[in-house]
């Protein structure tokens, strides 16, 4: 069973508090999405090969759930994915790179008064069933956010880190990233650009040697992906990923990449 993690317990006070002092409206959202998709990712050849002996990589399917809403006060966004939604908890054929694995995400940024910054904080939990693994990532720091004229729009983060793993619990150095994104119009088509990224340092070596497979991992870490989205209805969005990774993942001391491809139904 999870204990109660000092982060979640700061992030779940904010939650009450924030709301408790707005005016009555404020619990109608200013902009909401939410959609379910079906998604393939095909990790390189050079990916698996480089990996085949530190926590080998296999292509998988995966269907998701994502959603997001923003308010006068604060704005959130989560995704749940279910990996290899068909197979056992371990998969035989394969040798576990093909298990049955969840991943899930939430991320908040509480607005400061009217300013662009903001008390910013994310969880990310991921478990492989077959392997009996979990890693919990929590992050707490300040974000900012910003739309340029352009309509480019861009929210940088920083904050302290903190894990919550089978092979090591407690405070893992930092993390800096950003999402950004950008919508645009060719060929009498709607498109948008998307990214995510996240840069983690100072990591803390008990976690580097005992949740990396073969060798200790550097204390920097890189994870994040570049997105094409097309819509080419308000129901449905289609897209390609690149996906990619340094010194995580379990693996240490590698490169990783891969494409994603996914298609949306968009529910809101």
């Amino acid at each position: 069973m999870i204990r109660q993690l000092p982060f979640l317990g700061l992030g779940a006070g904010l939650l009450l508090v924030v709301p408790a002092v707005q005016a009555e409206d404020a619990s109608t959202p200013l902009w909401s999405f939410a959609n379910v998709s079906v998604n393939y990712l095909d990790w390189s050849d050079g990916t698996e090969a480089r990996t085949a002996d530190n926590a080998a990589k296999g292509d998988f399917p995966y269907l998701e759930l994502e959603g997001g809403a923003g308010f006068s006060w604060g704005e959130f966004y989560g995704f749940l994915d279910f990996e290899n939604p068909g197979n056992d908890r371990f998969d035989e054929a394969s040798d576990g790179k093909d298990n049955f694995r969840t991943a899930a995400k939430l991320t908040s940024h509480l607005y400061l008064g009217e300013s662009p910054f903001s008390i910013y904080a994310h969880v990310y939990d991921f478990r492989d069933y077959g392997f009996d693994l979990r890693e919990q990532d929590q992050i707490l720091g300040l974000g900012y956010r910003h739309t340029f004229a352009s309509g480019l729009w861009f929210k940088p983060f920083l904050g302290a880190a903190r894990v919550q793993s089978d092979g090591f619990t407690g405070m893992n150095g930092f993390m800096a990233g950003w999402v950004a994104g950008y919508d645009f119009t060719a060929f009498g088509q709607d498109f948008s650009v998307t990214n995510w990224h996240e840069q983690t340092f100072g990591r803390d070596d008990d976690y580097l040697e005992q949740n990396y497979v073969g060798d200790e991992a550097d204390a920097v870490g890189t994870n994040g992906a570049l997105s094409l989205w097309w819509h080419p209805h308000e129901r449905l969005t289609t897209g390609v990923q690149y996906r990619y990774a340094d010194e995580k993942l379990g693996t240490p001391g590698q490169y990783q990449n891969a494409m994603i491809y996914t298609l949306k139904l968009n529910l809101l």
